[in-house]
């Protein structure tokens, strides 16, 4: 049931930009409300006691452990509601003004957005590391031509600035994935399962120097201060609809990936690191939210307080 909640929207984003542009809106919106049903069925189809359910698994890559596996506990499920929510009401938002001269056109919007859609769908419900990372970095291609190519004078720079930050994250977070297959070889068999990985021996120094590849990732994704540069200028230049999925889908992975990775991986290094990112997430707060009360721009106003509010959200 997952593979086709994650599927159905990236095979729909393909065959949007196949479509006539006649019907490319029309076909979109049509997916993702088929995507929005799929969602709450799967949410009818959770126990509420809670743990990782509806799980299924593939051997991917043998040599190296990984395998295509996905599942969903209470913390994803909800981040899936309201990514299947968030979708359907943004393609009917910008049903109009993705259409607007020197955009893209609404056929490219509707596609990278459903592509938007299934990537982040997968990355709240990868249950191994490695496919994790795929799915976390493959978010970035729609994204950064929802930004580019739709918006305000600007978006170009935006776009490549807002890029350069993730990918810099994206490389750091390879390290301590790689460094996860060394600790995981040492005892015994290789794996990026998420289960297994959570009962790996990680030594003191090794899972505090793993923990923090992952962690400046997601504080970059996020974004937490001082990496939050790329905000406020991307959610200045994207069209609101855009800046509806960085803000509300896309950054949540990164707070996402705290609780469910850093924590669950890493517990010790999360306790040992926990004043630092306490008060990482405080500077957030208060300096997003007095930097906002200077804007006269709206968006930029929305990027930096949502800088307040991911501070929030990593402070809990």
């Amino acid at each position: 049931m997952l593979s086709v909640l994650v599927w159905l929207p990236i095979v729909g984003a393909v065959a949007v930009a196949l479509a006539p542009r006649a019907v490319s809106k029309t076909a979109g919106l049509g997916v993702a409300l088929a995507t929005l049903v799929v969602g709450v069925v799967v949410a009818a189809s959770y126990d509420a006691d809670g743990g990782r359910q509806l799980e299924e698994e593939h051997e991917w890559i043998e040599a190296f452990g990984v395998h295509y596996a996905l599942g969903v506990d209470g913390l994803g499920l909800l981040l899936v509601l309201l990514t299947v929510l968030l979708v359907p009401l943004v393609l009917g938002a910008e049903w109009f003004k993705a259409d607007a001269p020197g955009s893209a056109g609404a056929r490219s919007f509707v596609a990278w957005t459903l592509a938007l859609e299934g990537l982040s769908l997968a990355v709240f419900c990868a249950t191994d590391v490695f496919l994790f990372y795929v799915v976390f970095e493959a978010t970035l291609i729609p994204a950064y031509f929802l930004v580019g190519g739709f918006g305000r004078e600007g978006r170009g720079a935006a776009a490549l600035k807002f890029l350069m930050f993730q990918l810099a994250g994206g490389l750091i977070l390879l390290a301590s994935v790689i460094g996860l297959y060394v600790v995981s070889s040492q005892q015994g068999e290789p794996s990026y399962l998420l289960a297994d990985l959570e009962r790996l021996d990680i030594g003191t120094e090794a899972g505090r120097w793993l923990f923090f590849g992952f962690f400046i990732a997601f504080a970059i994704k996020a974004p937490l201060f001082p990496l939050h540069t790329w905000l406020a200028d991307t959610t200045e230049k994207a069209t609101p609809g855009t800046g509806v999925l960085l803000v509300c889908i896309l950054d949540k992975i990164g707070t996402f990936g705290m609780m469910r990775f850093c924590l669950g991986i890493f517990p010790e290094a999360s306790q040992w690191a926990t004043p630092l990112v306490v008060t990482l997430a405080l500077i957030s707060v208060v300096y997003g939210a007095l930097i906002a009360i200077g804007q006269d721009d709206i968006f930029r106003l929305i990027g930096l307080t949502s800088l307040s509010h991911f501070g929030l959200i990593t402070l809990g």
